[in-house]
Formats: structure tokens, C-alpha cells, sequence
């Protein structure tokens, strides 16, 4: 499976961006995918994840605060993450990611659960 995530940018705070991630390859397999960010000096960190039957998805509230969507579309391969009223403390490399095996609730934060990643998109808020 590979990951092409884009979408990133430079935004006000308050503002939006929505940001894709394309999976391709062997696709079918591809049982959960989650958006994970960076920031500088600091350890990546999860964001959200859903998974890829049912559509059922997971969000790192601490993070998220209710600002953030996470959605699929399966025809396109992509997962989207909408956000929303973004702050500066939003600036970040985010990374998609994907794994075809089945991630257990409490594990889906874990980043060294999922083995695959995209090469990441960097998304600056301004204040």
C-alpha cells in the first residue's frame, strides 16, 4: 500500500483546509487508516482513525476538540481530514497512515501500530 498525502498549507487562525490522503496499491486489504501530526520539537501524536468497513472513527478529543473530521471515500481510495477552526498550535507535519490488519480500539493512537505511511503534508496556522 502506499500513501499520498497533500493538502497542507499556510492558514489564518479560524480558518480551514482539508487534507487527502490517496491510498494505491493493494488497496483492498487496507483494513484501517488514521491521521497522525508532528510538531517540531515534539513526538507525532494521533489525531483520528477510521476504519475502512463500517466507517466507524476515532478521534484524539485532547487534540481534536471537536474541530476535526474524519471521513473515506471509497471509490477514490482517500481519507479525508477536514479541520476546522484551526489554531497555531495546529502547525504540524501531519501523516496519514494505514494498516490492513485490524487495530483494537485503544491500540489505534499507537503509531507503531500501523505499517504503512504517507510522506506527510505541512499545514502552518498563523496567528
Amino acid at each position: 500500500v502506499q500513501l499520498q498525502a497533500c493538502g497542507g498549507g499556510l492558514v489564518q487562525a479560524g480558518g480551514s483546509l482539508r487534507l487527502s490522503c490517496v491510498a494505491s496499491g493493494r488497496t483492498f486489504s487496507t483494513y484501517v487508516m488514521g491521521w497522525f501530526r508532528q510538531a517540531p520539537g515534539k513526538e507525532r501524536e494521533f489525531v483520528a482513525a477510521i476504519r475502512w468497513s463500517g466507517g466507524s472513527t476515532y478521534y484524539a478529543d485532547s487534540v481534536v476538540k471537536g474541530r476535526f473530521t474524519i471521513s473515506r471515500d471509497d471509490a477514490k481510495n482517500t481519507v479525508y481530514l477536514q479541520m476546522n477552526s484551526l489554531e497555531p498550535e495546529d502547525t504540524a507535519i501531519y501523516y496519514c497512515a494505514a494498516d490492513r490488519r485490524e487495530i483494537t480500539d485503544w491500540a489505534l493512537p499507537l503509531n507503531y501500530k500501523y505499517e504503512y505511511w504517507g510522506q506527510g503534508t505541512l499545514v502552518t496556522v498563523s496567528s
